[in-house]
């Protein structure tokens, strides 16, 4: 499979081809050389991904990418809404991952309700960790509002997780990231998140640091592909090589693996990989078809944003 008609589509993307949506002062001319890029490599809609900082930022960020969507065509056509991960997310080491602790809250309606108005109805899935939502009233509220919730940077319980699927989550962000490296062997996120398969669409990262292919094989497997989907996480270098890029507040090391770390190398921020070269991935390292391919890249990705977007919008 190359990029069909239709295209790749990648329901997270922090950036590309070298500019970072999570800044304060993205230009147009920015904005529209990401689109330009993602086109080219083949990706043809995307959510951009605004991650976890101070409430009145995000909101800021969000206000300054509808502004620019709309005075863009292309901009209109490729990025398809937003995904907003966090502020509501699990602070503990290894699970809040890149997302600044100080900016981390319990999950709020009146937070939730100010995200909404700085999206301008683009909002389209947003990622809590339903430890956060414990009583599940922000979850439900974000569903009568027509957001699709993802579970990630959680460390839930199963029985949490239960409640939040309950209450209207149906996807997991990311599965396998977001959390420490080490976990207890069989009682862990990535186990009970793949127990939900029938309830949740599983996002996965196929660069192979993420997710090792071995292990990635056994979580696909394990979910079915009818219930999987690849996203990039793509921040600012993807598209391009190594350096020194940002993602909001930090700065970021890419070296010659094309992995995105932090500074000081202890741990991932967003990942550098394009859909063309996951699906490259899938292809070589898990012995993929092109259908195959096509299920993870285009369709379960389409079927997914279908049910975040009101009737006649998509």
């Amino acid at each position: 499979m190359t990029a069909t008609n239709e295209g790749f589509i990648d329901l997270q993307v922090n950036g590309y081809g070298g500019v970072d949506f999570n800044q304060d002062h993205l230009t147009a001319e920015q904005l529209h050389a990401a689109c330009e890029r993602l086109a080219a490599d083949g990706t043809t809609g995307i959510l951009a991904t605004i991650i976890t900082e101070k409430l009145e930022t995000m909101c800021q960020r969000l206000k300054r990418l509808v502004e620019l969507r709309a005075a863009d065509p292309l901009a209109t056509k490729i990025i398809l809404g937003f995904h907003v991960e966090g502020p509501f997310l699990n602070p503990n080491p290894g699970f809040c991952g890149a997302h600044p602790v100080d900016a981390i809250c319990l999950a709020d309606e009146g937070a939730a309700r100010h995200l909404l108005d700085a999206g301008r109805g683009l909002i389209r899935l947003i990622t809590l960790a339903p430890e956060q939502d414990p009583d599940c009233r922000v979850t439900r509220m974000l569903v009568r509002h027509g957001i699709m919730v993802s579970a990630g940077h959680s460390d839930a319980s199963l029985d949490q997780l239960k409640a939040a699927c309950d209450a209207g989550v149906s996807m997991f962000t990311h599965v396998g990231n977001g959390c420490p490296k080490q976990l207890l062997r069989h009682d862990n996120i990535v186990q009970r998140a793949l127990s939900l398969y029938d309830r949740l669409w599983l996002c996965f990262i196929v660069d192979g640091h993420h997710v090792p292919f071995p292990a990635l094989g056994n979580y696909l497997r394990a979910a079915s592909l009818s219930r999987c989907i690849v996203v990039t996480d793509a921040i600012a270098p993807a598209g391009l090589g190594p350096g020194r890029y940002t993602l909001g507040r930090w700065e970021v090391r890419v070296d010659a693996d094309m992995v995105a770390r932090s500074p000081d190398g202890e741990h991932f921020l967003g990942a550098a990989i394009t859909m063309r070269q996951s699906q490259s991935n899938l292809k070589t390292a898990l012995g993929f078809s092109d259908e195959q391919c096509r299920t993870l890249l285009v369709d379960n990705p389409q079927r997914a944003l279908a049910s975040m977007v009101p009737d006649g919008q998509l």
